[in-house]
């Protein structure tokens, strides 16, 4: 997908990273797993975006598929990117980049990282 972007929106290469990234996840977490997951009520807004997204991909409309494409994940996935920026702040030279003043006010914010008041 991110070759398709940047080759400029390809609908082929978005459509063949699409593809791939929703095989990927279901051999990962398995079919029932992915099901539950992208069936869950709260999380009914992002799957209708991101699929839409999908759909609009493959009809040959790229740039605004990737737009709800991108609306529906961050909706879906966004719950985790507290979990990520924690561990890439235990790798050794992006958490020292990630730990700078003004970079972890900016990340903190971003990712929506809770600190504590201890």
């Amino acid at each position: 997908m991110l070759l398709g972007v940047m080759l400029f929106f390809d609908g082929a290469l978005l459509a063949l990273g699409n593809i791939l990234f929703v095989s990927g996840l279901t051999l990962i977490i398995g079919p029932q797993k992915t099901f539950y997951f992208f069936a869950r009520k709260q999380k009914i807004r992002g799957t209708i975006c991101f699929i839409g997204g999908i759909i609009l991909v493959f009809l040959k409309w790229p740039f605004i598929g990737v737009v709800v494409e991108t609306f529906g994940f961050l909706n879906l996935f966004g719950d985790f990117f507290p979990v990520i920026v924690t561990f890439m702040r235990q790798l050794p030279f992006i958490g020292t980049a990630l730990s700078l003043p003004y970079v972890r006010d900016v990340v903190d914010r971003v990712a929506g990282s809770r600190t504590s008041a201890v």
